[in-house]
């Protein structure tokens, strides 16, 4: 058997039809490192577009705002159906730095469509408008306005109650885990009932296998890609060490359960797979899935990937399982 630290797994072949589509699509453009920020970004837009496209209906979905520090955030509700279960605030990924509520539409609704919950998006702002902490302080902000019952007039309906769950996908994830962290360590530490980690961004300074692995155009995700994208999140280089940011740095101790999705394909497998021994570590439930095969952003491809559609099957009924049973398993 091949060793895996040091031969690379190959990504299945919806990976590869995934991997090449978007290479092709961004191939029309100019490469987005020569382009100012927003004309990148309005590439990365183009380019994701057709893969957030189809998938579930919903009972509702609409664009509103959310006041913050004297900005405007723009959030998105999705309602699978006339009841509301819970709510489970969705952070999309893209390196703190692009895409968008638009980006990751699909995403939002494979989840409303297979747990039941209502799905709220935000579109926190991105580096380099501004930098870490302000994006984790907007997400953490729209969840303590849900714990508390409050944007009713905006949302139609009350949260007061509810149960609450946050997830997210690459530095979405990161964002996610974070502000669980901060409602743990400022008063709200029972707020959420479960953390959804789609391949996070864990560790600014990971040097584990996968980092060599799986570097280079053929996965979707290079090395130096994420050491930009970090370094343009935490511009001072203290908080690269502060575990808001580097989540391995602090305790994890008092966070709900935990359902980890893991590409193996992917230059983060290794941290995520750090960050699943840590919170067990910690005594928290967790539930780590790696998916073989697949590469970095594998769930915006469940139009062609059947393991994509596993792995929204198997993370939503186990969120939908926490949310019906918040007692069955205990926190850390």
């Amino acid at each position: 058997m091949p060793d895996p630290v040091r031969h690379a797994a190959q990504p299945a072949p919806d990976m590869i039809r995934f991997r090449d589509g978007l290479a092709v699509a961004y191939g029309r453009h100019p490469a987005l490192h020569s382009l100012p920020v927003a004309e990148a970004r309005a590439v990365a837009e183009a380019v994701r577009a057709p893969w957030a496209s189809g998938g579930p209906s919903m009972h509702e979905s609409r664009d509103l705002s959310l006041e913050h520090d004297g900005m405007a955030l723009r959030l998105r509700v999705h309602r699978p159906r006339p009841a509301n279960d819970g709510v489970l605030v969705y952070v999309h990924g893209g390196g703190w730095t692009l895409f968008s509520l638009d980006t990751h539409d699909r995403v939002m609704r494979e989840y409303a469509a297979g747990t039941g919950l209502t799905v709220i998006g935000i579109d926190y702002t991105l580096v380099p408008e501004a930098v870490f902490p302000r994006q984790l302080d907007e997400v953490a902000a729209l969840l303590r306005l849900l714990h508390g019952g409050g944007g009713e007039a905006a949302f139609g309906f009350s949260t007061a109650g509810l149960p609450l769950a946050i997830g997210g996908d690459s530095a979405g994830a990161n964002l996610a885990m974070a502000a669980a962290l901060t409602l743990r360590d400022t008063g709200l530490p029972d707020a959420l009932q479960a953390l959804l980690l789609n391949y996070a961004a864990v560790d600014p300074d990971a040097a584990g296998a996968s980092t060599r692995l799986y570097d280079g155009p053929d996965f979707n995700l290079t090395r130096e890609e994420m050491r930009n994208f970090w370094a343009g999140y935490l511009p001072d280089a203290t908080d690269r060490a502060d575990p808001r940011a580097a989540l391995l740095r602090g305790g994890l101790h008092g966070l709900p359960p935990c359902f980890l999705a893991i590409a193996e394909c992917d230059v983060l497998r290794d941290e995520n797979l750090a960050l699943a021994a840590a919170l067990r570590e910690a005594g928290v439930a967790v539930r780590a899935e790696q998916y073989d095969g697949m590469l970095h952003s594998f769930l915006e491809a469940v139009s062609i990937s059947p393991t994509a559609a596993r792995a929204f099957r198997e993370s939503g009924d186990w969120l939908a399982g926490i949310v019906r049973h918040p007692r069955g398993l205990a926190r850390g």
